[in-house]
């Protein structure tokens, strides 16, 4: 089993940044896929940006050239630098392990519980 807990979520005004972090316990996840997810209020859970390695990421349309993907293999950790934050991109943040980057949800075998993102205009 692995536990994934994520933090760094919180309100920022538009134009500025968050930084996410992800945190895996249980058992080493570096072989395998790690992605970040959002889900606004009355919409479906996207795929944000997923990695493999430092040369093998995603990122969604929505979020190229402002969000950056990062991966620390030694701590288990994944990370999502997020620049440039818009008002829609207020949502709940989750992070997830699977075995490649997929764009769906049900790709994934492991969630964290989400860290909330608000961004005011």
């Amino acid at each position: 089993q692995v536990q994934l807990v994520e933090s760094g979520g919180g309100l920022v005004q538009a134009g500025g940044s968050l930084r996410l972090s992800c945190a895996a316990s249980g058992r080493t996840v570096s072989t395998y896929a790690r992605a970040w997810f959002r889900q606004a209020p009355g919409k479906e859970r996207e795929l944000v940006a997923g990695i493999m390695s430092a040369r093998i990421t995603y990122y969604a349309d929505f979020v190229k050239g402002r969000f950056t993907i990062s991966r620390d293999n030694a701590k288990n950790m994944v990370y999502l630098q997020m620049n440039s934050l818009k008002p829609e991109d207020t949502a709940v943040y989750y992070c997830s392990v699977g075995s490649r980057i997929a764009a769906r949800k049900e790709g994934y075998d492991y969630w964290g519980q989400g860290t909330e993102v608000t961004v005011s205009s």
